[in-house]
């Protein structure tokens, strides 16, 4: 459907807001911010053509509000909504409200993402298509299925919801009595958080690495796949450094990674930018499925800069009906050059568990010639109500190692004063031999 829209509304904030803002100004459009009262004075407020006021602070009452973000579209002459990560992102629902009100809804099409909402249906789609699975269960009733399943598949197992993400919703289990008292609490936490109670069994793979391929699909079959991205480096189960290409793995392993990604998008007819999770054990060198993201996801620059592709843009041309930018490029997509790494500097302390840190900056300067999405500056007041990302600080080198040199310099420019962040974590992890 081409809705030729000249008016884009962003249903987010922050770094991504501001990201998302660049590549459509540079298409010619006219941006609509949304924005809660905290983040009246912010940065992608001021940069919008357009803001308007959703609600309070609360997520649930402002950027979580479906109804009140398409008003400000319809009210705004806001022919898309690119929701960006996190919030309405992964919405069906939403997705199927925007396109009901005759907005394009920047990402995929709703159905796309009720299959891969799911944990449990996005598997079966996996399997269908033939894409590498860790062993596991079926959708559990109870505990004694539960723990009649993992003696099948053999411990240590991931009692895993089935609508989880960013880590809440799993709990590795090494035996039965873990597994037991997991359970109820996994459930509870499924029933709190995500659309579905359900939950399920993987193995566990304790010597894992995480890695991903970014696809991108023309919405009648068509994917490309743009590379590899390890995203290894985390805390709390969300990621903290990431990179592109994924270092060190075997080139039949990269391929069939590749080629599973894209049959897997391709069966669904996936529409727009979206990525394919994997875990990879390096005990067994086996690759297996862990979850697909119908999102921009965070990491994304780091497929930009050796790709030489601008993923937004080509979220918003093919919104709007162009198919261009695919037409020439073949399913294996653009030549990989290089290599880039990205840190994401948080207003957290890592002494002190991650505790996030709040107040005012006082003073905020990053290094020139350096990519930085950011959304911060001097005077910025930094809140709790949302995620603690401040900015991402991005490099690209010829090689791995000039691409960690580069960042450890860049990282070394960098300063915010005001807040506790975990600056000095990440330039350890650059000095690290085993990272190295």
């Amino acid at each position: 459907m081409d809705f030729g829209f000249d008016t884009l509304l962003i249903a987010n904030r922050g770094e991504i807001a501001c990201r998302i803002m660049r590549s459509a100004h540079k298409l010619g459009l006219k941006t609509v911010a949304v924005y809660s009262d905290a983040d009246a004075s912010t940065a992608h407020v001021e940069l919008a053509d357009v803001a308007v006021r959703l609600g309070p602070a609360p997520a649930a009452e402002s950027y979580l509000r479906s109804d009140l973000v398409i008003e400000a579209a319809l009210v705004t002459g806001a022919g898309a909504i690119h929701p960006g990560y996190g919030f309405l992102s992964e919405n069906a629902d939403f997705a199927q409200s925007c396109e009901d009100a005759g907005i394009a809804f920047v990402g995929p099409a709703p159905e796309q993402l009720r299959v891969f909402g799911d944990k449990h249906t996005a598997r079966d789609a996996a399997r269908r298509v033939g894409v590498p699975l860790v062993a596991g269960s079926g959708l559990l009733g109870s505990v004694d299925e539960a723990l009649a399943a993992a003696a099948e598949i053999g411990y240590p197992v991931m009692l895993k919801a089935v609508g989880g993400g960013g880590g809440i919703g799993m709990q590795a289990c090494h035996g039965p009595g873990d597994l037991h008292e997991a359970y109820e609490r996994v459930l509870r936490l499924a029933s709190a958080n995500f659309s579905s109670a359900g939950v399920f069994l993987e193995r566990f793979v304790s010597h894992a690495r995480h890695v991903e391929v970014q696809i991108f699909g023309d919405g009648e079959g068509r994917t490309l796949s743009l590379g590899t991205r390890d995203c290894s480096l985390q805390r709390r189960n969300q990621k903290v450094v990431e990179e592109a290409p994924a270092p060190g793995l075997p080139d039949e392993i990269v391929e069939q990674m590749l080629t599973s990604s894209r049959a897997l998008a391709s069966s669904v007819r996936y529409r727009s930018a979206g990525t394919v999770e994997f875990v990879y054990d390096t005990e067994r060198g086996e690759v297996s499925f862990l979850e697909m993201n119908t999102r921009l996801q965070v990491e994304h620059p780091v497929t930009e800069e050796v790709t030489g592709v601008d993923l937004v843009e080509w979220m918003l041309r093919l919104a709007r009906g162009d198919k261009e930018m695919l037409a020439a490029l073949p399913d294996s997509g653009p030549a990989i050059t290089g290599h880039a790494v990205e840190a994401r500097v948080y207003a957290e302390d890592p002494g002190r568990d991650y505790r996030p840190s709040a107040g005012l900056l006082t003073h905020v300067e990053f290094p020139a010639h350096t990519r930085i999405e950011t959304w911060v500056d001097t005077g910025t007041e930094v809140g709790t109500f949302y995620d603690p990302l401040l900015a991402k600080v991005i490099v690209r080198g010829e090689s791995r190692r000039t691409a960690f040199a580069g960042l450890a310099a860049a990282l070394d420019d960098t300063h915010l004063y005001g807040v506790q962040t975990n600056l000095s974590q990440l330039r350890g992890i650059c000095e690290s031999d085993t990272v190295r």
